[in-house]
């Protein structure tokens, strides 16, 4: 199995326990060196913090934690592509490099709304040139959001 693979899996992982706990399907993880340094589940309700999402907190909490403020030789998978406010945190973290599954457009379409915050057009429009996979897991991913906002409403 590939190595973003591998790690897409955990987000997904993490996204399936953020619906357990209460809170929406988005899970994140963060990697150095082929290892995983950091996890988080997006919380919005659990800790009634709408911008708790999984890639943000992530980051927030990773960089409270540790100090660490140059994400610059690590790599975020994300379940799913992630919001313009997450990208903002990404852009000023430094990071290198993104990985997500599903993408934004995915889940605007099932959500029923237009637009779409592309993260290699808000990393662009700030300066920053994170590198970007997108798709891993795709399949696996959307299932997910597809199961939940079918009977869920966006928070």
């Amino acid at each position: 199995m590939h190595r973003d693979e591998s790690f897409m899996k955990e987000a997904i992982r993490l996204a399936r326990l953020a619906v357990e706990h209460g809170n929406e399907p988005f899970g994140a993880v963060l990697v150095k060196d082929g290892e995983i340094v950091f996890r988080n589940e997006n919380q919005i309700y659990t800790q009634h913090d709408p911008t708790f999402h999984a890639e943000a907190g992530l980051l927030r909490r990773f960089c409270g934690e540790t100090g660490i403020t140059d994400l610059s030789d690590y790599t975020l998978y994300s379940s799913c592509e992630p919001c313009f406010m997450c990208c903002g945190a990404m852009v000023w973290t430094k990071l290198g490099r993104l990985v997500y599954g599903a993408s934004d457009l995915d889940l605007c379409g099932l959500l029923g709304v237009q637009g779409s915050a592309c993260c290699e057009l808000v990393f662009g429009n700030m300066g920053y040139p994170i590198r970007v996979a997108g798709g891993v897991l795709r399949k696996e991913s959307l299932e997910l959001l597809r199961d939940y906002f079918a009977k869920h409403t966006k928070g």
